[in-house]
């Protein structure tokens, strides 16, 4: 065994040089300057650094591409410096391998195995590639410029360069265990039946949220012209709460020539305008026009364009709806999640930061502030008696199963989805944040998830505020939830899955 490793060494180690000199017998050229300077912007991390301040300048995907490429960054940077290197010590190629002017003035002294240059750039390209294909694909090409600079200017092996890619590489697909890449493909749901094809909105309400979103932004002109024919209902001033009063109020109560809904709102909003749809048996049209706009990623409605070939389509799905009963009080409808304790805290924090920061770092940050700041309830959950930090309920089952459930797999099948953060057993918060942070919540046992048709808790002490879809309504002491399976039609495009 030992032998056969000798062999292998050396036979790399001819081949590092075969192909060392072949680049060294390259005539010179106006790339040789581009690379000594590309390959000295990429010392610790600085050209990736300002590649990410750039991308996240952007909302959306690429601002995400970017945190997870400093994430990655970071981790093959302690992997490679702090562990390989010092495991696997070598000497790095004589200056007088290459010509003169390929030659860096500072070279480095550190252990030529792996690359550290190759592996951060194989981390923060492959870390991008996975949050946006595009911005990855733009990115590559750079990567691999640092990465053969190494060779180009002296001071790496090629298999150094291999080495480090493939390190990098491995760091980046790594960090999908505590930050999972969501999926591009909307949730699935059951078809229903052929919906009113309102192509120019006759027949159609449009309720509008202006507060929603970009304040900045009021999208009543744009969805006037898209709808010409619809009626325009704006909620200025009034709350979710107030909803069905204001639709009555324009509707005169006649609500016979309504033929469908539509709601342009964050997905507080949305879950109002939901209840009144399912109420009065009435398709509903999801137009995404707040901050994070849940439901509408998870239908497969990303924008005004999107929904209104929908309508022009007649095309829908069947999808449930959350129900919280909070005391002896009408149900609070929900169409993404609903939460107790220090849940609601957590939610706010989050979607505080999450525009900038993404949804997991967010998350993470505002989990470590809940769970310092927090006081355990004392509860029975379905009769049992307990203690938690914090209750997640979802409307159907939420992935990742871990910390930070960030979208659903399906829109129906009548489950909710239950978690919660134990608080009965010792040292249940250093326990459990030390369990999400390195992706073992499912064998934790500070960390409890199920899927049921129905929930009911009983809060043992003061009332508690109950959060739904982001916004935090009425405190209470009895808590019921369950999913009411496929008891709203919304309407999707045909192209969507």
């Amino acid at each position: 065994m030992l032998e056969w490793v000798r062999r292998v060494v050396r036979r790399v180690g001819e081949v590092d040089a075969e192909l060392v000199r072949r680049s060294a017998s390259l005539p010179r050229t106006p790339a040789d300057p581009a690379l000594g300077a590309v390959t000295v912007a990429a010392n610790h991390g600085l050209l990736w650094f300002g590649v990410a301040a750039v991308l996240a300048s952007r909302e959306g995907v690429t601002r995400r591409a970017a945190l997870r490429g400093v994430a990655a960054l970071a981790g093959a940077s302690l992997a490679t410096n702090a562990v390989a290197k010092p495991l696997l010590p070598r000497r790095r190629p004589l200056d007088d391998l290459v010509p003169e002017h390929r030659r860096l003035v500072d070279r480095p002294r550190s252990s030529s195995f792996p690359s550290g240059h190759a592996a951060s750039a194989a981390a923060f390209a492959t870390a991008v590639a996975m949050e946006s294909p595009a911005a990855g694909a733009v990115v590559a090409p750079l990567a691999a410029a640092v990465a053969y600079s190494r060779v180009h200017t002296g001071v790496h092996w090629p298999s150094d360069v291999l080495g480090g890619a493939v390190l990098g590489s491995a760091v980046a697909l790594a960090t999908r265990r505590w930050w999972p890449v969501r999926p591009t493909a909307p949730s699935r749901a059951r078809s229903a039946e052929r919906v009113a094809a309102l192509a120019d909105g006759d027949g159609l309400v449009v309720l509008v949220n202006p507060a929603a979103g970009d304040a900045d932004h009021d999208p009543s002109a744009e969805l006037e012209r898209v709808w010409p024919a619809a009626k325009l209902v704006r909620l200025d001033g009034s709350g979710e709460a107030d909803l069905p009063a204001a639709l009555d109020e324009a509707l005169r109560g006649d609500w016979r020539s309504v033929r469908a809904l539509a709601v342009a709102g964050g997905d507080g909003t949305v879950a109002a305008a939901a209840a009144v749809a399912a109420q009065r048996e009435l398709p509903l049209v999801v137009v995404p026009a707040g901050t994070l706009n849940h439901f509408a990623r998870d239908l497969g409605v990303p924008d005004v364009a999107a929904a209104a070939e929908a309508v022009a389509e007649g095309s829908a799905v069947r999808v449930d709806l959350g129900a919280a009963v909070v005391d002896d009080a009408p149900p609070r409808w929900f169409v993404n999640t609903a939460s107790l304790g220090g849940y609601p805290t957590l939610v706010r924090l989050r979607e505080r930061w999450a525009d900038r920061w993404g949804k997991w770092p967010a998350g993470a940050w505002a989990l470590v502030r809940v769970l310092a700041e927090a006081k355990p309830l004392s509860v029975r959950i379905d009769g049992k008696p307990t203690r938690v930090w914090l209750v997640f309920v979802g409307n159907g089952g939420y992935q990742p199963k871990g910390f930070a459930p960030t979208w659903r797999p399906r829109l129906d099948g009548g489950r909710i989805d239950l978690r919660y953060v134990r608080a009965d057993t010792r040292l249940s918060r250093l326990r459990f944040a030390l369990a999400a942070l390195t992706g073992a919540l499912s064998r934790s046992r500070t960390y409890v998830q199920r899927e049921l048709t129905s929930v009911e808790i009983e809060v043992l002490g003061p009332p508690v505020a109950l959060a739904c879809d982001g916004e935090v309504h009425a405190e209470g002491n009895r808590f019921r939830f369950v999913a009411r399976d496929r008891v709203l039609r919304v309407y999707r495009p045909d192209t969507a899955p």
